[in-house]
This record gives C-alpha cells, structure tokens and sequence, in this order.
C-alpha cells in the first residue's frame, strides 16, 4: 500500500506540473533543485495562484501564472516567485521562495544573460534578500549593498524584490494568498 501512495503521488505531480504552466526545462530544473534544497524535500507540488486581471492590474509586478503554492501533499510549505527583470540590455530569470508566513527563504539567479555584471548571482549577495518580508521597503545602497560593475543589474533585482513584496501584500489583503 505505501508503494501505491508514493506511484500515485508520483504520478498526480508530474500531471500537475505539466498542465499548469509551461517553465523552459532548463529554468524548471533549476526551481526544483531549489526547493529541495531550500525546503529539504524530495517530492513536491508546485500549484499556480490564479489572480484575476483586475488584482493583477493594481500590482507593481504583474505577477499572474509566475507565483506558486508549493505543496507537500496538502500541506503548504512555502510560495515560489520566477520572475524577469531588466540588465543592461538584457533581462534575467530569477526565483524567490517564500516561507509560509511569506517571509524570502531564498533567492537565486536562474539564468543570467549580460556579459558584465553577473556577480548579482551570488550567494553572497543574494542572502541579502532572506528573512525580507511584506513589512519591508527595499532601497538599493541603503537596504541592499551596491555592487561595483552590476550596478544597472543589482538594482534591477532590488526593485524587482521591492515589487515583489509589495505585491505579495496586496494579495494577501484581498485574502488571495
């Protein structure tokens, strides 16, 4: 019996995960081993939050098919964001895992396309962003550290981060997360 429940498991999130959005492989690889790492688990759902276009037209990040549930069974462990902002010339792919009390867990560079610039992406500099909430109104330079030679991108990802938060909170007050 415990092996049919982990078959059906199996099987319902891989039916989940190909009908609810269409992520690049490349990108969808990087978000899971991401969660596992991040969450510490090995099986997960990742289930979309519908927002009308109403609610999403009054978002600083127009946020819709890109913001996440992530399910253990029934149990909610966390939100995952993928989003896009603006380089130099170029955007980049970015994730942010919430834990459930929608608190950054983690933040990451998925795919970094400029030739100038990629030190955004790491660790390091990205830790800034953990334990940001909705309560917290980012500035770049002043909340999160510049860096020399990113400075178009670190400020990108700021602002990106900053709508995001803000974004959270407005559909946490119309009760949709």
């Amino acid at each position: 019996m415990k092996y049919f429940n982990v078959f059906y498991f199996t099987i319902l999130f891989f039916a989940i995960m190909s009908q609810s959005f269409d992520l690049p492989k490349s990108i969808q690889k990087k978000v899971d081993k991401e969660i596992k790492t991040t969450y510490h688990i090995d099986l997960f759902l990742l289930e979309p939050i519908a927002i009308s276009d109403e609610i999403n037209s009054k978002l600083p990040s127009k946020i819709n098919q890109n913001l996440f549930k992530i399910l253990d069974g029934k149990s909610l462990i966390g939100y995952a964001f993928i989003g896009k902002a603006l380089g130099k010339v170029d955007d980049f792919d970015f994730l942010v895992l919430f834990d459930e009390n929608l608190v950054i867990s983690k933040s990451k560079i998925l795919i970094y396309r400029e030739d100038y610039g990629g030190e955004i992406g790491s660790k390091r500099w990205l830790q800034q962003f953990e334990g940001k909430s909705i309560e917290d109104n980012l500035v770049y330079k002043q909340d999160i550290i510049g860096i020399s030679g990113a400075t178009l991108s670190a400020n990108a990802m700021t602002v990106a981060v900053n709508n995001l938060l803000k974004s959270i909170h407005i559909l946490q007050l119309n009760k949709i997360i």
